[in-house]
């Protein structure tokens, strides 16, 4: 992207601002997980969140999670990466009412799981540690390290029928689009 997603500006804030007040309509407790402070400029904590930091750059979102969770003040958390400028607060507040006795609910998208638009209850934080300590990188394995409510598109739709909240940014193109969608 060139710069930092979160810096993105979309509409009159920047995609973490805007990300942290939509979810600031339905979550009390809200956990940035960033960069070491060495690593980047700084970031400054929007309002009604608090912000930790990764111990090494390039950690991955695998021990970040894990830092998150550590953090949280709440048993089960929505967790979420800072590139979804559609996010809608009522779909993760609709996910979290789907934990029941799982231990994370991860939506299905594109036949993709989306650990970074996710449910987890706190305790993932040791099996997520686990993943790491045996080498594994990937966020998705997650889904079968705990016991994992896994929600399709189908599902997902009655929530947010065109699936916006699911939109994350990984290139120029998917800026502009999303940009485009927000007007």
């Amino acid at each position: 992207m060139g710069q930092r997603k979160a810096d993105l500006h979309f509409g009159a804030s920047t995609l973490l601002e805007r990300i942290v007040a939509e979810l600031g309509k339905v979550f009390d407790d809200i956990v940035i997980v960033a960069a070491p402070a060495a690593a980047q400029a700084p970031l400054a904590a929007p309002a009604r969140a608090t912000i930790i930091r990764d111990d090494l750059e390039y950690e991955g979102p695998v021990l970040a999670l894990a830092r998150g969770l550590d953090a949280a003040r709440a048993d089960a958390v929505f967790a979420c990466s800072c590139d979804l400028p559609m996010l809608e607060a009522r779909v993760a507040a609709s996910i979290l009412a789907m934990l029941g006795e799982y231990d994370s609910v991860i939506p299905i998208v594109g036949g993709r799981l989306q650990p970074l638009h996710a449910v987890y209850r706190r305790r993932c934080a040791d099996a997520l540690r686990a993943m790491r300590a045996r080498g594994e990188n990937r966020l998705g394995a997650i889904a079968d390290a705990v016991a994992t409510r896994r929600i399709g598109e189908e599902e997902l739709r009655a929530l947010d029928p065109e699936l916006e909240s699911f939109i994350n940014l990984n290139t120029p193109e998917d800026y502009a689009r999303a940009i485009r969608l927000m007007r």
